[in-house]
Order: structure tokens, then sequence, then C-alpha cells
């Protein structure tokens, strides 16, 4: 079974958006906003962010976390 797999049972669809999302562009950047997840995901930066603890805790092939604060909240997402 694969990671994304696993991390899609215990995801809800919203949460599972978020981390597409995140595993398709964290090729091409390594820090993400949530008002500009939510812009391209059509959510608020507050739905992104009271999502990402269920992302940060899943078992995925991202590693997420908290970065920053400023006009949005940061996220730092890399490859596990």
């Amino acid at each position: 079974m694969s990671a994304t797999t696993a991390a899609s049972r215990t995801l809800t669809p919203k949460q599972h958006r978020i981390l597409s999302y995140l595993q398709d562009h964290a090729d091409e950047r390594t820090y993400f906003k949530s008002r500009l997840i939510g812009d391209e995901l059509d959510l608020s930066a507050k739905e992104v962010g009271a999502n990402m603890p269920a992302i940060e805790d899943a078992d995925h092939d991202l590693d997420v976390e908290r970065w920053g604060y400023s006009s949005s909240t940061t996220w730092k997402v890399a490859s596990a």
C-alpha cells in the first residue's frame, strides 16, 4: 500500500485536496501560504489552516511544518 493511499484513508476530502495540491507543487517551491493555497483550491485561508495539522500528522510522502505567520500562515513542505 502506498503512503498516499494510507493518507487518503485518514484525511477528509478537503484535506486530501490540499495534500494533492502540495504534492503537485512541492517540486516547484518549498514554502506555501495558506492564503495562496486557498486561492488555488477555492478555500479560505482559515479553512486551509484548520486542515493543515491533520496533513502534518498524516502518513504521506511530504514533510509539512508550520513555518511563519506574517500576513498568512506559511507552511514549509519538503519531500520526506
